[in-house]
């Protein structure tokens, strides 16, 4: 019996789909006279113009067709003086009669009653547009495999043709998999609940791919996870179509099915390739009909449709490529920058990382963004994508890695912001954005951004840092860091930070000590953060070990992670702003009121994304949005 090849590197993998797939090699037609065949599509087969182009002796010029002869010596001083019915007016591209055998252009006439006269000579053929001088009848026109694109369609048009053979576009269906999955439509509506289900959104992400690649792709109904009703839908499907992935279900537990549905089905390909995310991605091929099981989490579905899916389209399509990452991602550009960040990666595994890019001083720096392979948020945040190859280990801090950008980013007006993470701060990129700059934002915590910016890695660093001995906040912090004094200092608001507990505070906390006594398990945030220094402060005023929290290692980086894990029992209680406790529905355990500032390094005070940053600051409208998300107060 045949069984997978497991954990292949890409090329290996790819060398299996080339060996056993086959190009279609059909063609069918379509409609050149209807828009909506206007799609990137290719000639299957070479034409021959069916018409002349021009079909009839047609002018050049606006003017009137004549006899050659008739303007022997003309000249301005003696212009040849033709009779009525010796001459014909003409338009550019119309015919001439062939009583006539050249045209002279209107500017070199004039009329004296109802005679033409003429100021040059004109030859004979001059300024006439023999048939077929742009095509002749019989002559190839095009070939096999031109695209059809806003050039060549109206060449065919005006050639005799209102249909073209193109080779067929491959059909595809996604089958989507689950008991946790529940249609989009009821997730929006909120029909499905929300414990232990997620909404089916590949589908949607699928379609777009295979709409910007030009392929057609059909959607199935969602199939629980029974392998029976899987197989039967793949089977089912295996006899419509040319290409069937299922969605999920890759990996090896009770209720993933798809490796043995498309064991059953097909003959086995492989199941694993070393790339990160999408590792589990599993194939085989039944007849020349691959069947493929896509990773159900995002960024791996996504990294498979790239190097696996965009690939087998093409070559069922009739193209012999390897896998080719630029085309699939649609990068328009490519981007090569300097790592701000030191990355360790997997031996042996290809690596796709979601990338955000800014440039300081002259310098373009890039960074990673969060990793896991189900996060949506970053995917769509990501300015584009850097591939590490199977050979890279570690990627230290300042190395050349080159990106491939998805978004247009205009980086002389973008601003790179590390620091405290706000909710304020998260909606002022919009107005930023309105007045033509951008805003991309990295939370560090205070002391990261201060440090960032003494390092010289940030336009502009956000803080709210407690000195418990002075009992005042970011003074000593900024003095340490900023020995020049060349900070411009922004006091932005006091915003209140307190405890975070669920509604009517079942478990009673009201300080830290409660915490300490009840162990009840506590969401803290990372070294650095102005909330875990302000919470450290707390746990040394009341005389507590740290170890006597209840996690006080488990981490979230924003204030609405954190918060997000008390409504539903993940967490009992964390420290934050009041705007996550509002946002949330939390119950909210004031603690202090405590000062917020920007920090922005003086050489920057005119970067043209740092003015429209301080423009953006004061604008009503942004504020007036600070003021309904509670527990802020203006100091500038």
């Amino acid at each position: 019996m045949v069984t997978f090849k497991e954990n292949l590197d890409l090329l290996t993998a790819w060398s299996l789909i080339e060996t056993r797939v086959r190009p279609l090699d059909e063609l069918e037609q379509i409609d050149l006279l209807s828009f909506e065949g206007y799609q990137t599509r290719i000639l299957g087969v070479d034409v021959l113009s069916r018409r002349n182009l021009p079909q009839y002796p047609a002018s050049a010029v606006d003017g009137f067709a004549l006899k050659a002869s008739d303007t022997a010596n003309a000249s301005p001083r003696t212009p040849a003086r033709i009779p009525e019915g010796s001459y014909g007016w003409v338009n550019t591209g119309g015919g001439v009669d062939r009583a006539f055998d050249s045209v002279v252009m209107v500017e070199d006439t004039s009329m004296d009653g109802s005679a033409l006269l003429v100021a040059k000579m004109t030859t004979k053929g001059e300024n006439i547009r023999p048939e077929g001088e742009d095509v002749t009848k019989g002559q190839v026109i095009a070939r096999r495999g031109d695209p059809l694109d806003a050039f060549l369609i109206p060449l065919l048009i005006a050639s005799g043709y209102s249909t073209a053979s193109v080779p067929r576009l491959p059909r595809t269906i996604f089958i989507p998999t689950g008991d946790e999955i529940i249609p989009a439509a009821e997730w929006v509506r909120g029909d499905g609940g929300e414990w232990g289900r997620v909404p089916e959104t590949n589908s949607y992400m699928l379609k777009k791919l295979f709409q910007d690649w030009g392929f057609p792709l059909e959607i199935h109904g969602l199939v629980r996870d029974d392998e029976g009703l899987i197989r039967e839908a793949a089977l089912k499907s295996l006899e419509v179509y040319d290409l069937v992935i299922i969605g999920a279900g890759t990996a090896k537990g009770k209720r993933d099915h798809s490796a043995e549905v498309i064991e059953k089905l097909s003959d086995p390909l492989f199941r694993g390739v070393r790339m990160k995310p999408g590792r589990p991605v599993i194939a085989g091929v039944r007849g020349n009909k691959p069947l493929v099981a896509l990773p159900g989490f995002p960024m791996s579905a996504l990294v498979t449709c790239w190097s696996i899916i965009n690939p087998l389209l093409k070559r069922l399509y009739g193209e012999t490529s390897a896998p080719a990452p630029e085309e699939a991602v649609g990068s328009a550009e490519t981007l090569n920058t300097k790592f701000l960040l030191h990355h360790s990666s997997q031996p042996g595994v290809l690596e796709w990382l979601r990338i955000k890019c800014g440039e300081i001083d002259g310098t373009i720096y890039s960074w990673p963004l969060p990793a896991g392979a189900s996060s949506t948020f970053s995917i769509a945040d990501a300015d584009g994508f850097a591939i590490l190859a199977p050979s890279t280990l570690e990627v230290p801090k300042g190395s050349d890695i080159r990106i491939l950008l998805r978004k247009k980013v205009d980086l002389k007006k973008r601003i790179v912001y590390q620091g405290s993470n706000d909710p304020a701060i998260e909606r002022i990129v919009s107005y930023v954005r309105k007045r033509g700059g951008d805003l991309a934002i990295r939370s560090v915590g205070s002391l990261g951004g201060l440090s960032a910016l003494a390092r010289g890695e940030g336009h502009v660093a956000s803080c709210h840092l407690l000195d418990p001995e002075k009992g005042v906040y970011n003074d000593s912090y900024i003095e340490r860091l900023d020995e020049t004094r060349s900070w411009r200092r922004i006091k932005l608001f006091k915003r209140q930070q307190g405890f975070l507990v669920r509604k009517g505070n079942p478990a009673g906390i009201h300080s830290v000590k409660d915490l300490a006594v009840t162990g009840a398990f506590f969401v803290n945030r990372q070294p650095g953060a102005g909330t875990r220094v302000l919470f450290d402060h707390l746990l040394k005023e009341a005389g507590i070990d740290p170890g006597l929290i209840n996690g006080y290692d488990n981490i979230a980086i924003t204030h609405y992670e954190a918060a997000a894990r008390i409504p539903g029992g993940s967490a009992v209680a964390t420290l934050g702003v009041k705007a996550a406790a509002e946002a949330f529905g939390t119950d909210f355990i004031p603690v202090t009121e405590e000062d917020f500032e920007l920090v922005i390094p003086e050489r920057f005070i005119d970067h043209p994304g740092i003015l429209i940053l301080l423009e953006a600051l004061s604008d009503e409208r942004w504020r007036s949005e600070v003021d309904s998300l509670g527990g802020y107060r203006w100091i500038s």
